[in-house]
């Protein structure tokens, strides 16, 4: 379920927001690396890597906007470029 509302957010917020999706079939070694416990699991980094939120379950695309708001990053100030 998340996948159609990672490939909207990459395209609407192209330059602005990088969106980066695991498959953990293919990539088993990413529940240690990043501490998962949960699929789907949302992780939010701020641009030097450090991990600013933590989302587990479903986390739907005004949501998670919502969440970058929050955090001090309005993504619907800035101008696509």
């Amino acid at each position: 379920m998340m996948t159609p509302v990672l490939a909207d957010l990459e395209k609407t917020y192209k330059g602005r927001l990088q969106v980066e999706y695991i498959d953990l079939n293919e990539h088993e070694e990413a529940f240690d690396r990043y501490g998962l416990t949960m699929i789907p699991t949302q992780i939010f980094y701020d641009r030097a890597g450090k991990e600013l939120f933590r989302h587990e379950g479903f986390f739907g695309k005004d949501d998670i906007v919502a969440k970058w708001k929050e955090l001090g990053f309005d993504l619907s100030a800035a101008a696509a470029q």
